[in-house]
């Protein structure tokens, strides 16, 4: 009678860890996914950040800080997510200053497919004469 049951069972290990595969893969790309899109848009608000405040620095314009972040971007992650960097003067918190915006696309698990857009901005205020 024990011999029939483990011939009956036999194989089954193999369909439980396929049912379980089919739920933990998937849940597991999702969350390198979101880690993924994580890193470049902390990645992209820092370099953002940078240019902006090396564009405000005395005798340097907005040009300076979106090479600063393309720079900056292009050593931390790829180059491929600098390619849209804009800077411009702006008022900041009612003060002459420099805005720096970077706008990329991260693509699903980092090899293509439909990707996620992310924006983001830099603010500084210009330094003045003493």
């Amino acid at each position: 009678m024990l011999l029939r049951r483990r011939r009956g069972q036999r194989g089954s290990a193999v369909v439980d860890f396929v049912l379980v595969l089919v739920v933990l893969v998937p849940v597991f790309l999702g969350v390198l996914q979101v880690a993924l899109v994580m890193l470049v848009r902390n990645t992209l608000a820092s370099a953002a950040s940078e240019g902006a405040r090396y564009a405000a620095t005395l005798d340097r314009g907005p040009a300076d800080g979106a090479a600063r972040t393309r720079s900056q971007i292009d050593g931390a992650i790829s180059g491929r997510f600098a390619q849209d960097v804009d800077a411009h003067e702006a008022v900041v918190d009612g003060q002459p200053g420099v805005e720096v915006t970077v706008h990329a696309v991260v693509p699903a698990l980092g090899i293509g497919g439909p990707g996620i857009e992310l924006t983001v901005t830099g603010h500084a205020v210009e330094e003045q004469r003493p």
